[in-house]
């Protein structure tokens, strides 16, 4: 059925942004087959602001996990541009996530729950995936998180 999951973010409140366009020399998505692999997205908020900072020194982890949600709907906004139709979506396969924070951080994985909760939110059981968390010392402009996808598509 089309539209399925477009109905599913309007009932969790979420309005796909336009995508943010590439900052430096790459694309925000790439398409091999059947798999669409999408850069890395920032944790822009729905008002467009950055949530900036580290995990450990000013960021708590619920301030991450909301970035990595939002991270992880910029994706979902790549995602959309790439195919049209989310409903496309047969499975995703894999998140990888980057987590800026202070050395002694240690609570990245669930920092990252924030994107790979909403994934399972918004796709169901083809929505749970592999998954890859790293703490990093600094993001692009500051970002407290930056999360990418790779998605098997029909």
């Amino acid at each position: 059925m089309a539209g399925m999951v477009e109905k599913k973010l309007e009932e969790l409140g979420i309005v796909l942004p336009t995508p943010a366009a590439p900052v430096a020399n790459y694309v925000g998505f790439v398409r091999s087959g059947r798999l669409i692999v999408v850069s890395g997205q920032l944790c822009l908020g729905s008002d467009g602001k950055l949530i900036a900072g580290k995990l450990g020194a000013g960021v708590s982890v619920e301030d991450g996990q909301r970035a990595a949600r939002a991270s992880a709907i910029n994706v979902l906004a790549q995602l959309k541009a790439a195919l049209g139709d989310l409903d496309k979506v047969t499975r995703v396969v894999r998140l990888g996530g980057f987590i800026a924070c202070e050395p002694a951080f240690v609570d990245m994985a669930k920092v990252m729950n924030g994107a790979s909760d909403l994934m399972v939110s918004v796709f169901g059981e083809k929505g749970r995936h592999a998954r890859t968390t790293i703490g990093v010392s600094a993001l692009p402009l500051d970002a407290a998180v930056e999360v990418e996808g790779m998605f098997e598509v029909d």
